[in-house]
């Protein structure tokens, strides 16, 4: 008899992460006003406010923590790596196209919706209260209250067990090819999300949930 692939499970819930899915994020546009040649403010954020330092944020270091150290390393930066915390909302400059009206209508046909998100404490409670479309979200785990970060396997069975479900009745929507595996190898249903909404809206579409 031919042999069949096990076929995958209902997906009875949508797991979102944030940056870059729902909003996006650019770490520049703190310094527009400051630094206003694109080179310059380019180089800035390779070398002093980088995405990797940014990191320690999402695993739970305070803005104050991080602005003080950073200063001791570059005090010829102070006033600038000051901005970090002051404007951290500027690095969030607005939704994604197209994921928060994919969102609106899941939530119209009831569909549960959660999200994991990377993002630090002091970041999380600035932003949280701007962006209503996480209403949604029945609940949300966030890395830097957890001190727990994606793609850890950790955050992602903390997320199943408060979610009440199985990995493998969720699709979990992450930009980050890494958490995408992570979250594959743990039974998630994924997607990997390349600002490819129409895709996405197509998958969602095939899985009955739109």
């Amino acid at each position: 008899m031919p042999v069949t692939a096990p076929r995958e499970a209902p997906v009875e819930a949508v797991v979102w992460d944030i940056g870059r899915v729902l909003v996006e994020f650019d770490l520049a546009r703190i310094y527009r006003d400051v630094i206003p040649d694109p080179e310059e403010r380019a180089r800035f954020v390779a070398e002093v406010v980088t995405e990797d330092w940014h990191a320690q944020h999402d695993e739970g270091v305070s803005f104050a923590e991080m602005v003080a150290a950073r200063t001791a390393e570059y005090p010829q930066h102070a006033a600038r790596i000051a901005l970090y915390a002051d404007r951290w909302l500027d690095s969030l400059p607005g939704p994604v196209a197209g994921t928060h009206d994919l969102i609106a209508r899941l939530a119209a046909r009831g569909v549960p919706q959660y999200a994991i998100t990377n993002f630090g404490v002091d970041g999380w409670e600035m932003f949280r209260p701007t962006f209503p479309i996480l209403d949604h979200m029945r609940d949300i785990v966030v890395s830097g209250v957890e001190r727990l970060i994606k793609p850890d396997r950790a955050i992602f069975d903390l997320a199943a067990a408060r979610f009440g479900r199985v990995p493998e009745t969720m699709l979990f929507i992450d930009d980050s090819a890494a958490n995408i595996a992570s979250a594959r190898a743990l039974g998630w249903q994924v997607h990997h999300f390349v600002r490819d909404t129409a895709v996405l809206e197509a998958r969602l579409t095939a899985l009955g949930l739109l």
